[in-house]
């Protein structure tokens, strides 16, 4: 029997959830930067997969940071 391991509870795996488009389209107007300019994420990568992001997609990752509190980072899902 095979088990299935949820990599997203791991205690070293930042917190990412999928962004919804009206949620981009506020967020990046807010930062005013654009999809083009924030790294990719590739749809075969464990993380997207764990998602069920497709291309096109946004992710947003937190991370806990020491001197910020926390880290917000963005990836564009491509195919891949």
């Amino acid at each position: 029997m095979v088990r299935k391991v949820n990599i997203l509870k791991h205690e070293l795996v930042p917190e990412a959830r999928l962004l919804s488009k009206e949620e981009v389209k506020e967020i990046f107007k807010r930062m005013e930067i654009r999809l083009s300019e924030i790294p990719w994420i590739f749809a075969s990568d464990p993380m997207a997969k764990a998602l069920g992001a497709k291309p096109g997609d946004v992710i947003m990752i937190i991370r806990k940071s020491k001197t910020a509190g926390k880290s917000i980072a963005f990836r564009f899902v491509m195919h891949g």
